[in-house]
């Protein structure tokens, strides 16, 4: 009853920096106004992202090559960005007032997008079906249309990495109801993402193909607004953890401190390394991190070789443990570049096969291509919901683990899929050409291949399956394995690699293309997709995707999970009752023994 009735022991504080009571905040309550938000915006992100490639082909009337790359950079944009949000959490403004204040930068991207493809004079004139060259945009309206789509990058790179960190933040790791249930969080967070997709992916594209687009973004828009308000009004029921400095400023250091003195040998006994006292850490809502004996050469920067008192010299145990927390995750990371190159084709290439496949639903309904995401999206609600509810008690029974397997096996599975994937994908294109060569077809463009567009299905359904283990698996990883002072660093890790996946498949779209096509042989990718082999470009990916396998088995073989805080000190269950008074009181009274108040060290309020 202390437990449920007592305030919160992982440091968590209301807006103005007071203890907050467990029954209060938090949990699954707070968490509604998260979910309720992520829902309506990524159905106004997705309803921009998915059909992209579409108005850029058909409006802007650019090329496959040109479309999609235009599309990769855009979206990895999207996905960089949020790393800019993430040192701006840490360092300057904590995840509340970053968030809050990036997501009206969010709302004018999509308001001047949406006047972009509104007003005449903004957007290009429309291109008849029987007309052979499609008058071309000006480069004012060219310019418009892109500076609101990269006006709407930034306002996400704020709001992307903190706003399913905040959700995380709402659960306790000392109480153990609240420990299970934050297992489950990530989940249920990508749930709701993919939720509001599927509501993008169909309503939305359909509104946009059929009435026209200045509906179909003003629909997300008015979406967008109504998710910001619904996150603002669960404000008074947030937990909200303390920013712990600049996170790249503390990692440097140590890497500084460790090169000059890389002469000092480091003591056996890790007692005597630098180190505050745990008070020192209580104070600011931080806890401690003991010694570890991987990366030792770090460990100089924690050796005493003088009075110095500078951070470049010498840095605490802590501060060094961080520093190696971030740079094992780096292997991890640069495996999952591969993944987020194949997870680039959804809104590119697949979707460019679904315009010339029939599409024909009876004789007077027409399948939009982008609603075909939604299959992805389909796939990736029903694998989540089997994952959680079954598959992870199935696991438990064999392995005790309480995630049911590791956030690297999960990983891993989605990597064998991905695989799999491209294979698939690889002989349904073959299988496509081979019909249009059957049929004359190579020199038309615009000509639909006698095939219905749900030959594409199994490529679409597994790619949303791969997403509940490889994409959940992820974002998981990079929250629970990143330092707990740098966490929306760590969302912004799983963030890049999506970004970074789509800036690749660009470039190899680009580069392939041209190499294929030189010497007088015909490019494996054209704008007439009709007489192009995409083909051997997944069959490149598949090869890529398994040599990307190998890789990830090394460096998950040689990785070692991080101790959980709440391990490290014991949960309060675990804890006594006299442990959880001194502890529920060093919050309450937010003070330490040399009456140093929390609230010198406390800034919620944006500088």
């Amino acid at each position: 009853m202390e437990s449920e009735e007592g305030f919160t022991m992982d440091g968590s504080v209301d807006l103005k920096g007071r203890p907050v009571l467990r029954s209060k905040t938090g949990r699954w309550k707070a968490c509604s106004f998260l979910v309720g938000y992520e829902i309506f915006e990524r159905m106004a992100f997705f309803a921009i992202a998915s059909n992209l490639v579409n108005y850029l082909t058909n409006m802007l009337h650019e090329g496959t090559v040109t479309s999609s790359r235009n599309v990769n950079n855009w979206t990895g944009a999207i996905w960089i960005t949020p790393v800019l949000g993430a040192y701006i959490a840490d360092t300057h403004w904590g995840r509340y007032w970053t968030f809050t204040i990036f997501s009206f930068i969010y709302i004018l991207g999509m308001v001047l997008l949406t006047l972009a493809v509104s007003l005449p004079s903004l957007r290009p004139p429309r291109c008849g079906k029987d007309v052979s060259v499609c008058p071309k945009a000006s480069t004012f309206q060219v310019g418009i249309f892109y500076f609101a789509l990269y006006v709407l990058a930034v306002g996400t790179g704020g709001t992307k990495p903190n706003i399913s960190t905040i959700g995380a933040d709402q659960f306790d790791e000392f109480e153990p109801k609240e420990r299970v249930q934050k297992v489950s969080f990530f989940n249920w967070w990508m749930f709701s993402v993919f939720f509001g997709a599927l509501f993008a992916n169909t309503f939305l594209i359909y509104i946009q193909e059929k009435i026209g687009f200045p509906v179909g973004y003003g629909v997300p828009t008015l979406g967008l607004i109504i998710s910001v308000a619904i996150f603002l009004v669960g404000t008074p029921y947030y937990r909200y953890k303390l920013q712990k400095g600049n996170p790249f400023g503390r990692i440097a250091q140590v890497i500084v401190a460790a090169v000059r003195k890389w002469r000092v040998k480091v003591p056996a006994d890790a007692e005597e390394l630098y180190e505050l006292e745990p008070k020192a850490y209580l104070a600011k809502g931080r806890f401690p991190i003991s010694n570890t004996p991987i990366l030792r050469f770090l460990d100089k920067a924690a050796t005493k070789d003088g009075p110095t008192s500078s951070p470049w010299r010498l840095c605490t145990v802590t501060q060094v443990e961080e520093t190696k927390l971030m740079i094992k995750l780096i292997p991890i990371w640069v495996a999952m570049f591969i993944p987020s190159t194949i997870l680039a084709q959804v809104q590119t290439l697949f979707i460019k096969q679904g315009n010339v496949l029939k599409r024909n639903m009876g004789p007077h309904f027409t399948f939009p291509s982008g609603c075909l995401t939604a299959f992805v999206t389909l796939s990736m609600l029903v694998s989540i919901v089997i994952y959680d509810k079954f598959l992870v008690k199935l696991f438990r029974k064999f392995t005790g683990n309480p995630r049911g397997i590791t956030m690297l096996q999960r990983m891993g599975i989605g990597l064998v899929i991905d695989t799999i994937l491209m294979v698939i994908a690889a002989i349904t294109e073959q299988h496509r050409i081979r019909v249009v060569k059957e049929h004359g077809l190579e020199g038309h463009p615009k000509e639909a291949a006698p095939l219905t567009v749900f030959i594409l299905l199994p490529q679409f359904l597994l790619m949303g399956f791969r997403d509940a283990f490889i994409e959940v698996g992820k974002l998981e990883f990079f929250y629970y394995q990143s330092p707990e002072s740098m966490q929306s660093i760590g969302t912004a890790l799983f963030t890049t690699t999506l970004g970074i996946g789509n800036f690749i498949n660009s470039s190899l779209l680009t580069t392939v293309a041209d190499i294929t096509g030189k010497k007088g042989h015909t490019s494996w990718i054209l704008d007439n997709l009709n007489a192009s082999r995409i083909y051997y470009y997944y069959a490149l990916l598949a090869v890529l995707s398994f040599l990307n396998i190998i890789f990830f088995l090394v460096v998950s073989r040689l990785y070692v999970y991080k101790r959980e805080t709440s391990e490290a000190f014991g949960s309060s269950h675990e804890m006594n009752a006299s442990q959880q008074e001194k502890q529920q009181q060093s919050f309450a009274n937010m003070a330490d023994d040399d009456g140093v108040s929390m609230d010198s060290t406390i800034q919620l309020v944006p500088k």
